[in-house]
């Protein structure tokens, strides 16, 4: 992962304003700090960014806009957003401050997705961050037409840095097929499905606890189920947003034996990159599925 040491450096900032404009660099908003991390990876020195959502102890669902927000967003020249209804604050900055000479990647337009798409949370599909890295590249490489080479080598350099990620990816899927795993929601659905496991907690289970909808009495009684007769191996819970309801049903799988593995919707701030990030969660659920560890926190 030695390639990863060189990107890492360009620095994305969580706290700093992208208000100031600095002589040659361009100022660019991540609504998510994952988004924001890669941006900064493929901008290098060329770009200062910032992130929207960045505390992973705070719920996306309840963000709030303020003023400083918005005037970073208003200052940005490329700003790059999820969609799907994930950060339509954003949306809503971006027309009160309308800028002809500002970009925006849409994640969601990017990978052509429909409105009805069920699961928003995007960067966990192997697919989503090449493909809005590239457009990061093009766009970045369109406000500076000078540097595009340089946008386009860091490109390389970060689709290289994803192949051990895609190859422990593939290499579980080929070891551990169909492996069972319950979900509280479908945090990381993506990235569990391209793994090859069996997500057995159904979807209206989990996209009623992703809402804050209570879940049906009989869906509870049966995800409970599929730890007390243990039918998983893996319980794969949403750190982040937690309830009494949650809550409590992980108390039912400690209880019961299965592990638990902490997915987020924001990177933790803990020294993470998007890459590491991503190798983190699958050495995690490979841990719970086949060593029966526990990864509550990364």
């Amino acid at each position: 992962m030695a390639v990863l040491a060189g990107l890492v450096t360009s620095g994305c900032s969580t706290t700093g304003s992208a208000t100031t404009q600095k002589p040659g660099v361009i100022n660019a908003v991540g609504a998510e700090n994952q988004y924001a991390n890669v941006l900064a990876q493929i901008g290098g020195r060329y770009v200062s960014v910032s992130s929207i959502l960045d505390n992973p102890s705070t719920d996306p669902h309840t963000f709030e806009s303020s003023p400083g927000v918005a005037e970073e967003v208003g200052a940005a020249q490329l700003v790059v957003q999820n969609g799907l209804g994930y950060d339509d604050f954003m949306n809503k900055i971006e027309s009160a401050s309308p800028s002809a000479g500002r970009k925006v990647i849409v994640a969601q337009q990017v990978l052509g997705l429909p409105d009805s798409t069920p699961n928003p949370h995007l960067w966990y599909d192997p697919a989503t961050m090449p493909a809005v890295a590239k457009r990061m590249a093009g766009d970045l490489g369109s406000l500076q037409p000078d540097h595009r080479a340089y946008f386009q080598q860091r490109l390389a350099a970060f689709d290289a840095s994803l192949r051990p990620w895609l190859s422990a990816i593939s290499t579980f899927k080929a070891h551990h097929p169909d492996t069972p795993v319950a979900v509280t929601e479908p945090v990381a659905d993506y990235l569990l499905r391209a793994m090859g496991v069996n997500i057995v907690t159904p979807f209206v289970f989990q996209a009623d606890v992703m809402n804050g909808v209570d879940p049906s009495p009989q869906g509870i009684t049966q995800e409970e189920g599929f730890m007390t007769n243990h039918n998983v191996k893996v319980f794969c819970y949403n750190e982040q947003v937690v309830d009494s309801l949650t809550t409590s049903i992980r108390q039912k799988v400690r209880s019961s034996g299965i592990p638990v593995v902490a997915v987020y919707e924001t990177m933790p701030a803990s020294g993470y990159d998007y890459q590491s990030w991503m190798m983190a969660e699958v050495g995690a659920i490979e841990s719970a599925a086949v060593h029966g560890k526990s990864t509550e926190h990364l």
